[in-house]
């Protein structure tokens, strides 16, 4: 059977828009899985425990936070930057608000900027690690612990490095699926879910 060629034409439009959605949708864990892996665009480090090794040296660590254009939550660092020592744990943290009338869902991204800095960047605990559901008029505050490993001191690109950028981009997800069973079978919630 052959297919004329207007229905050719608006099978491959259907087939170009329905890739392109697909990508949208795994863009942020594809890509937060292609940083880990290969380093690119300064992402960090996780351990499951500080550095038993702290240097004099002191470096500052600024924060940064960002969200795509269509997350509802108000997102900002809680404070601007901190001076710690080389190996010495740090503690920050981000402060997340969900001004809407509906539970919202999302994850961060992270990268660490100069790049030459990521690999010597060690998360310990991170609101990143995991998905974030915020209520209607929710407001938290997420913590992260971090050391700047010490042998950032003998790599060649990275020892002049006297301050780093930890910067998170927070996008909407889809509600988990507990979530939104819960709303569900909750019938005085006023809260919708998408």
């Amino acid at each position: 059977m052959a297919i004329d060629p207007k229905s050719k034409t608006v099978l491959q439009l259907v087939g170009v828009v329905g890739f392109m959605g697909a990508m949208a949708w795994a863009s942020v864990p594809l890509y937060s899985w292609f940083c880990a892996v290969t380093g690119y665009g300064g992402s960090t480090s996780v351990a499951t425990a500080s550095s038993d090794v702290i240097l004099d040296r002191t470096i500052k660590v600024r924060f940064d936070a960002s969200k795509e254009p269509s997350m509802a939550w108000e997102f900002k660092p809680m404070q601007p930057e901190m001076e710690l020592r080389i190996g010495e744990e740090g503690l920050a943290f981000y402060e997340a608000y969900n001004p809407t009338d509906r539970p919202i869902a999302g994850q961060a991204t992270y990268n660490v900027a100069p790049f030459d800095a990521g690999n010597f960047f060690f998360k310990i605990e991170c609101f990143c690690f995991t998905e974030q559901v915020l209520q209607p008029g929710e407001r938290v505050e997420m913590p992260v612990v971090f050391y700047v490993d010490p042998e950032i001191v003998d790599d060649p690109d990275a020892k002049f490095t006297n301050h780093i950028t930890l910067s998170y981009t927070f996008f909407e997800i889809d509600l988990p699926e507990d979530t939104q069973a819960a709303l569900a079978t909750d019938p005085g919630s006023k809260a919708s879910v998408n």
